[in-house]
């Protein structure tokens, strides 16, 4: 494997950043909502599911006391 100079390097990274294709503002901004949206259902459903085991395990405690 041979070196590579700091210089050719960096033209390489330039010319592969060149490559990217960048998304644009209006799709980083659905996306963004999409992401708050589904952080948001997922905070919901974890909720209720931490409710019921809570209530479970409770139902479960008080019928052995």
């Amino acid at each position: 494997m041979s070196k590579t100079s700091p210089i050719e390097f960096v033209r390489q990274v330039r010319q592969e950043v060149g490559k990217v294709t960048w998304p644009t503002r209006k799709e980083t901004v659905i996306t963004t909502i999409m992401v708050f949206v589904m952080v948001f259902l997922a905070a919901l459903f974890f909720t209720g599911v931490d409710w019921v085991i809570a209530h479970a395990v409770r139902l479960f405690l008080e019928l052995g006391a």
